[in-house]
């Protein structure tokens, strides 16, 4: 028997019994279905998480003071609690590391900003000049800070998209005056807008000036650093640069050997992979969670095929009696089991991606479907088939003629 006309029989076996086909092939569909929604909103979710690293800019590093101990509690207060960075440690890293491109020393303060009648509560940071070329963050309009301006500590900024709509009500900010902490800065341009971090916070919601104006009229001269942001030279010099500024900055604070750094270094990639591991393996448990609903469905199939085989044992003895051989037969059932589970994928395929669209849309979650899933969603439930139709194919097959023409 050729593969057609197995296929013909199959799809004519089919046809008798509508309603049951039907229902055998839903949970195919279901399951099918299931995945492709799944691994596309996880997929989506990861997606996501990854432009957000990638807002970082492209081969960053970021130096964070480390933790202390108290003296007498002997209780670790956690990273960022120990005042260990300085100005002069982030001039040194850029003089003696020659795996770091572009340094920016950076102060941060959480405050009240006015312009006119309108105030609102924005990060404020202390930058260098170079801070927008390592973040690589353009200007919407007007002009960033420049060298110049950090080395005379001018009372300069740039604005992000979020401060900007609260203090200025979406009038242009270029050359109007924010005054942050009752501090007077006149804003020399508008950064374009970036969207929200890792951390879920809103990167526009901030105000950036030289971090020597933070120190003298913010901060108070004898504040530490809260961050060093680094940009290594290129991504091959990203371990190396790292590497070297650890080592730097354990003989600047005459860190012994046997001592813990007062001071911690994180690249891109480790923020990367740190920040997408809950959304890989929340899609991998997605994945798998939408597999048990396939294999039901192949349980499914399973079962109804030994019925069919039941049903037409008398069937398969005719066969059998005029020349069919058993791996006729056994491709005859397999084809059948083959086709239920390859209509049920192909339906469920559809269902998944409608799914995944119209959760898009109404429930705002991201969902990003690529064809080698659909193309692995529908190899799956054809294996499926053909595993969960190989048994009552086999048991088919083996049927005895005699006995089989016999049977009512």
């Amino acid at each position: 028997m050729r593969t057609g006309a197995a296929v013909k029989i199959a799809l004519s076996g089919l046809r008798r019994n509508v309603l049951r086909s039907a229902l055998t092939v839903l949970g195919v569909v279901i399951g099918v279905g299931t995945i492709i929604a799944m691994v596309g909103i996880g997929n989506g979710a990861r997606a996501q998480v990854e432009s957000q690293v990638a807002s970082l800019g492209e081969n960053v590093l970021m130096v964070y003071p480390g933790s202390t101990t108290g003296a007498r509690s002997g209780v670790r207060l956690g990273w960022g609690s120990s005042a260990s960075l300085t100005v002069d440690d982030a001039e040194a890293i850029k003089a003696e590391a020659p795996g770091v491109a572009a340094v920016s020393p950076e102060y941060y303060l959480y405050t009240q900003a006015a312009a006119g009648s309108l105030n609102w509560k924005t990060k404020v940071y202390g930058e260098s000049s170079e801070y927008l070329d390592i973040r690589q963050w353009p200007i919407a309009s007007g002009e960033p800070f420049t060298e110049e301006d950090v080395r005379g500590a001018r009372q300069v900024a740039v604005v992000g998209q979020t401060a900007s709509q609260q203090l200025f009500a979406g009038d242009s900010p270029v050359g109007q005056v924010v005054r942050i902490d009752g501090v007077p800065f006149t804003i020399l341009g508008l950064l374009a807008p970036k969207g929200f971090s890792v951390k879920g916070h809103d990167q526009d919601n901030v105000i950036l000036v030289p971090y020597t104006s933070a120190m003298k009229r913010l901060m108070g001269k004898s504040a530490a650093l809260y961050a060093i942001n680094l940009k290594a030279s290129d991504a091959s010099a990203l371990s190396e640069a790292q590497e070297q500024v650890t080592e730097l900055l354990r003989q600047r604070h005459r860190i012994l050997p046997e001592r813990d750094d007062d001071f911690v270094v994180r690249n891109q990639q480790e923020i990367a992979e740190t920040a997408t591991e809950t959304a890989r393996i929340m899609t991998a448990l997605l994945g798998a969670l939408a597999s048990v609903s396939l294999l039901v469905g192949g349980v499914g199939i399973m079962n109804i095929m030994l019925v069919s085989v039941t049903e037409r044992t008398r069937e398969i003895g005719i066969r059998m009696a005029v020349g069919a051989r058993a791996h006729d037969i056994l491709r005859q059932f397999l084809v059948e089991a083959l086709v239920l589970s390859s209509i049920g994928g192909a339906i469920g395929i559809a269902l998944g991606v409608g799914t995944s669209r119209f959760l898009s849309v109404v429930a705002e979650w991201p969902a990003l479907i690529s064809p080698g899933s659909i193309g692995l969603a529908f190899a799956f439930s054809a294996a499926v088939g053909v595993f969960f139709g190989f048994y009552p194919a086999r048991k088919a097959s083996r049927l005895d003629p005699i006995e089989a023409l016999r049977y009512e």
